[in-house]
């Protein structure tokens, strides 16, 4: 059997019944009846063929719009060439023509019996429709079988009655054929292709949608050159029968259908397979986001698909191809449910229908000139915004508009831009601020849009990206305020790229244009100064202009101003922690320019991680962040994000330094070194992640990278690296640089990097003690100045190293008391570890081995709940040298709790909140939290679900 005839073998049968009828003398009608590429013609001629087999004579026509202004054009085609069928005879009417032709058919049953095969009768003209239905009126007496072909298709201009709507259901056999089944269809596939993937099969089933006419032609496309993976484009298929035959299909359909279904095709971009996350891509020129494509955005809270395969979403969905095309929304509703039954549509999850393939869709959307297509998304935007749709379901169909010039199209663009970028998706926010771009905008918009796209395309493209964007709107006339926020923008990218000097130069240009304004000129000179910290240099220049302004007139500065002297006086080793605690707290209670805040709260935020009010700190940072649009690029934003960092470092949080934004930046990305990938260094080390920390420090070149805070910051992480890997000679050249860089910058205080006690410990590996000692002294009494636990403990440790005997273990003892006391309040195992550690090791060289294991246990406890593997490796590693045998403190299980461990948890595990707890027990929430993270590691959980259980029988033993 010829394949297209597959599942067509039934109605084959019921023809040639028929024709058996017609052979005895009893004659009828059969209509085919289907849908465009069911396989009506193949059918027919396959008919006549067994027809004449059978014996009979079959007469055939094949009608054609061409045909439909001829009478008889059809009926001439059965009949002629027949001599006096061809003469030019007079004949009054169409009636007296019409029963001559109906006399010249009856001579022609005087031979075999007759098979009258008429194809496409419904492009007949008028006179030989009526004739043929006049013959089957009369046929049932004559061995005369009529067999003709008619397209019955919902579209959306309504087509003309039927061939037999006036005839009786006794004088006509109506056949209706389906479109292939899957399994047909696969068998097709199968038969040309062998064992192709079933994958492949499924997808070549789809795009032919049920029709013989268009998997035929898509498999003589894919026959040449078979590809791994079906196509979703047309224009990757050769020789394009595939897309002739849609284009046919088509132009069957009629204008109307056409229009309706290319606008359906537009509006339905990539539906048929929605993304887990939206993002956007531009191809071809078109901008493609699965959310913002979707006509009715979100489609979760519909109903699903309907028994007949439609939705109720639908209905909405053909209102809106209506008033886009200009047609009945009543007959696209229709239109929609019979292409759906015929699979052309399917119904996607949210219940639309959607075309059943990429290519398919692609196909029909390909003949639509580019224009229209434009248009259409132009009208579906102004509908849905009517409609009250969501900003970035509007705005994804303005993508694909040409500029509307209308102020509402420059509204829903930025308010999708804003959406996206609040949910955290900035590529997202990309595509809309270029379409507005688009748009007529008056300068001082065009300004504000130009900052925000810039911000954006510098954070999210590439480093050089958006600064031409960001140059053009500080070019722009403007509001003050919004000039400066172009600088400050340009400035920050700038000097992101290592152009330090070329930043304060832009901040600079600005001194003219705001002599009315001194607060914009003072956040100008701030900006400046944070800017410079790239370059110590320029930062030197003006904090010598800071503190000369301050020193005349404080209000000279601002607040802001004001404190970025309290961090540098505290970085120069100028001042105590509660000298400069005092003066910030002093400074937030002051009112402060909006634009300045940032500023303000972000210098507050760093002073108060280094005098270790860590809580007070986060507070700043999260009042900070949430003061910024994050769709700006301002200085401090990054030096926020960096204060969070050192806080997680300060509290020992290792998995949150190695899970921050600069710590999965590729290694080697931009210039150099970030801060938070200095932090994740030392926390792969800290961890034990020896080979991961390598590979970090090695894919930076540091000779190459340009001078900065945050080179300095990654020098002495590479150094604490090599130290732990057993080289204290290459450690040593590391902090060494790293102090000579930072001592250029006028930062001294060991509250910022403690390079001076690294170094030492480093010259005592290598046997330079009287070195060390300077070094541990020095750091000291540089500690003491700004006075806090952390800094002072530290020294205190190493100077006592560095000093030996019963004074050293005096010193380390110190250390040990001073960060165990402050531990109360402020985590501080990172310095309290290692003090233990030193304390212990020199117990033992004095021979107080008891009290020596006794430090270096709870070193090796604390080490285990902080998660610090090279601590706890050190601390068991001096118990062995003590004369320990093995370590008998329990690391993990409900037996490694401290008390105040097992209290929370039980708490905990009662259902009390951390608030609750904290308000209880009267500790700070962050404390109760570091306790919780702790008793999760040791009892081997991840949830507070599983407390209970994994507390089991000993509840209760504190209490």
């Amino acid at each position: 059997m010829y394949v297209p005839l597959l599942e067509r073998r039934q109605t084959l049968e019921l023809v040639a019944a028929e024709a058996a009828r017609a052979r005895a003398g009893t004659g009828g009608l059969v209509l085919l009846r289907g849908a465009t590429g069911t396989g009506r013609s193949a059918l027919l001629e396959a008919a006549a063929e067994q027809a004449e087999e059978a014996g009979m004579r079959v007469l055939r026509a094949r009608c054609s719009p061409d045909d439909t202004t001829l009478p008889f054009a059809a009926v001439r085609q059965l009949l002629g060439p027949q001599s006096e069928f061809s003469e030019n005879r007079e004949v009054p009417d169409e009636r007296a023509r019409g029963a001559w032709l109906w006399r010249l058919l009856r001579s022609f049953t005087a031979g075999p019996p007759l098979l009258v095969t008429v194809d496409d009768v419904h492009l007949a003209d008028d006179s030989s429709r009526r004739w043929l239905v006049d013959a089957a009126r009369r046929v049932d007496r004559l061995p005369v079988l009529l067999v003709v072909t008619e397209r019955s298709q919902y579209d959306i201009d309504a087509p003309a009655a039927g061939l037999a709507h006036t005839l009786s259901p006794a004088l006509v056999r109506t056949l209706t054929l389906a479109p292939l089944s899957a399994d047909s269809a696969t068998q097709l596939v199968r038969s040309d292709f062998g064992t192709v993937p079933a994958t492949w099969v499924q997808d070549c089933v789809r795009a032919s949608a049920g029709s013989p006419l268009l998997l035929r032609a898509l498999l003589d496309d894919l026959r040449g050159t078979l590809a791994a993976t079906v196509p979703k484009a047309s224009a990757a298929l050769y020789p394009g029968a595939y897309q002739a035959a849609v284009s046919w299909w088509l132009d069957s359909a009629g204008a109307a259908t056409a229009e309706v279904a290319r606008a359906l095709a537009a509006l339905d971009d990539d539906l048929s397979e929605p993304r887990v996350r939206t993002s956007s891509d531009q191809s071809n020129g078109e901008v493609r986001s699965s959310e913002a494509a979707r006509p009715f955005g979100d489609g979760s809270c519909r109903s699903g698909p309907s028994a007949d395969g439609t939705a109720p979403a639908s209905d909405e969905l053909a209102e809106l191809l209506g008033e886009v095309t200009g047609a009945d929304p009543a007959r696209v509703a229709g239109w929609l449910t019979a292409m759906t039954r015929l699979g052309i549509l399917r119904p996607g999850a949210d219940g639309r229908p959607r075309y059943a393939h990429p290519l398919l869709r692609d196909a029909v959307l390909s003949g639509w000139p580019v224009t229209r297509r434009r248009a259409a998304h132009r009208t579906a935007a102004e509908v849905m915004l009517r409609r009250g749709e969501r900003a970035e379901v509007v705005a994804g169909q303005l993508l694909r508009a040409d500029a509307v010039g209308e102020p509402w199209v420059t509204g829903v663009l930025l308010d999708a831009s804003a959406v996206a970028v609040h949910d955290g998706r900035a590529d997202d926010a990309l595509p809309y601020l270029r379409r507005a771009l688009e748009e007529p905008l008056p300068d001082d918009h065009r300004q504000r849009l130009l900052t925000e796209l810039g911000s954006l395309e510098y954070a999210t493209v590439r480093s050089s990206a958006g600064i031409p964007r960001l140059a053009e709107a500080v070019r722009l006339p403007g509001v003050p305020q919004d000039r400066v926020r172009a600088a400050v923008a340009l400035g920050t990218a700038l000097a992101g790229r290592g152009e330090a000097r070329a930043a304060v130069d832009v901040l600079r240009s600005l001194d003219s244009q705001l002599t009315g304004h001194p607060d914009l000129a003072r956040t100008v000179q701030i900006a400046s100064a944070l800017l410079s910290d790239q370059d110590h240099e320029i930062r030197q220049e003006l904090y010598r202009w800071l503190r000369e302004s301050a020193g005349r007139s404080p209000g000279l500065v601002g607040t802001a101003g004001q404190a970025l002297l309290v961090r540098y006086e505290a970085t120069a080793g100028l001042l105590s922690a509660d000298a400069a605690m005092d003066r910030v707290r002093a400074l937030l209670a002051e009112p402060v320019e909006p634009l300045a805040e940032p500023f303000l709260l972000g210098t507050a935020a760093a002073v108060a991680q280094w005098a270790d009010e860590l809580e007070e700190a986060e507070r700043l940072v999260e009042r900070g962040l949430a003061r910024q649009r994050p769709s700006l690029l301002h200085p401090m934003h990054r030096a926020l994000l960096n204060v969070r960092a050192d806080i997680a470092a300060a509290r020992g949080d290792y998995a949150r330094l190695l899970t921050g934004p600069d710590a999965r930046r590729p290694a080697g990305a931009g210039l150099g070194p970030a801060n938070g990938q200095a932090h994740a260094l030392v926390a792969l080390v800290e961890t034990g992640r020896v080979v991961e920390a390598r590979r970090l420090a090695g894919g930076f070149d540091l000779r190459e990278a340009k001078d900065s805070w945050e080179l300095n910051r990654f020098l002495y992480a590479r150094g604490v690296l090599r130290a732990a890997g057993g080289d204290p000679a290459g450690a040593l050249d590391d902090f060494l640089e790293c102090g000579r860089r930072q001592s250029a910058r006028d930062v001294v205080s060991p509250v910022v990097t403690p390079w001076r006690t690294a170094a030492a410990e480093c010259r005592l590996a290598l046997g330079r003690p009287r070195e060390a000692l300077e070094l541990a002294e020095e750091e000291l009494r540089l500690a003491q100045v700004w006075n806090t636990p952390r800094p002072v403990g530290r020294a205190l440790r190493v100077l006592g190293m560095a000093t030996g005997g019963r004074r050293g273990l005096e010193l380390a003892d110190r250390a040990v008391r001073l960060l165990r006391d402050a531990s109360v309040d402020v985590p501080l195992d990172p310095e309290l570890i290692p003090a233990l550690v030193a304390q212990g090791r020199q117990l033992t060289a004095v021979g107080e081995r008891a009290r020596a294991r006794d430090c270096l246990r709870e070193a090796a406890e604390r080490a285990e709940r902080l998660g610090a593997v090279r601590l706890r490796a050190t601390a068991e590693e001096a118990l062995r040298e003590g004369g320990a045998r093995r370590t008998t403190t329990t690391l993990t299980g409900s037996g490694a709790l401290t008390g105040s461990e097992r209290r929370i948890a039980e708490l905990a595990a009662d259902g009390r909140t951390n608030t609750e707890i904290a308000e209880l027990l009267h500790l700070a929430r962050r404390t109760v939290e570091t306790h919780l993270t702790s008793t999760y590691r040791k009892l081997g959980i991840r949830r507070r679900g599983e407390l209970t259980t994994a507390l089991g029988g000993q509840r209760g033993g504190s209490q």
